[in-house]
């Protein structure tokens, strides 16, 4: 009886796994926002943008390639600032590490350069370095850019690409935020165009302070732009947000930005832009 009621064993059939298949690291990206997958070298020659309108990020390096004319880019020295001003634990050796995976000093970038024969000075932030976060370096690489272009009568264009001030460097990094904007006000005075280029993401403190001070704030499409992140100001405010709310296309509605310009006229834009205002003489 024992036997008649035991129950037979049950076998899993022995499935034949598919052989894997090693494909190059890199040969293909994945779009965030459609999920499509590119070839990589197709998406670069592309701009790096998804067919679905999605604009990957760029480096200082690719941005500064796709912008200016070949061979005319002149990179600014950097600034000698105190690199750890509140010796924050550890934060020389993230430097250290980050410099050594960029391959860039700090997170920005800034020189002279001539777009279609026209000089102007360039400044590219580049969140691969600590997010672009603002500290010591980046605000007196800008504030020291400008005055050089004023010194010059140059027009200039910032791209912005940020989490806002530098954690570590506390006050000093917030300051940086007056020391920017004393140079762009001079350079207003002097009766210069500064072109502020906003690209995904830009907050905090860049967002309250040169990002948002140029005679054009344009920016990249589907650009995340703000001072504070959506949650906090839903529980501060306690209302829902609009979908889209903090996007370059909604602060375009709103009256922030001047126009959203695709990186594909980005070129053509800024040259217009800086031909129609006279280049490096003086604005009428």
């Amino acid at each position: 009886m024992t036997a008649f009621f035991k129950k037979p064993k049950r076998y899993m059939p022995l499935r034949q796994r598919e052989p894997k298949i090693d494909a190059p690291q890199g040969l293909m990206t994945k779009c965030p926002a459609c999920k499509y997958m590119h070839y990589t070298k197709q998406l670069n020659e592309n701009h790096k943008v998804c067919d679905c309108g999605y604009h990957f990020p760029l480096s200082a390096d690719e941005r500064i390639a796709m912008l200016v004319d070949s061979g005319s880019f002149e990179q600014f020295a950097g600034p000698n600032v105190l690199r750890n001003p509140l010796d924050f634990p550890e934060y020389e050796e993230k430097l250290a590490k980050d410099k050594e995976r960029t391959g860039i000093e700090e997170a920005i970038v800034c020189g002279r350069a001539t777009i279609s024969g026209q000089p102007f000075v360039v400044c590219v932030m580049d969140a691969r370095f600590r997010m672009g976060s603002m500290g010591a370096y980046v605000g007196e690489a800008i504030a020291s850019a400008v005055r050089r272009a004023t010194a010059e009568r140059l027009p200039v264009v910032l791209f912005t690409a940020s989490g806002g001030a530098r954690m570590q460097e506390g006050m000093v990094s917030l300051m940086q935020m007056a020391n920017t904007s004393i140079a762009l006000k001079q350079h207003d005075e002097a009766g210069l165009l500064y072109i502020a280029y906003l690209t995904h993401p830009t907050t905090g403190g860049v967002s309250a302070s040169f990002a948002m001070l140029g005679d054009l704030n344009v920016a990249e499409p589907g650009a995340l732009i703000g001072f504070a992140g959506r949650r906090i100001i839903e529980q501060t405010i306690r209302e829902k947000l609009p979908e889209n709310f903090q996007t370059a296309e909604f602060l375009l509605e709103a009256g922030q930005l001047d126009a959203v310009v695709h990186r594909e006229q980005m070129r053509t834009f800024l040259h217009n832009m800086i031909t129609l205002h006279g280049g490096g003489v003086n604005r009428v």
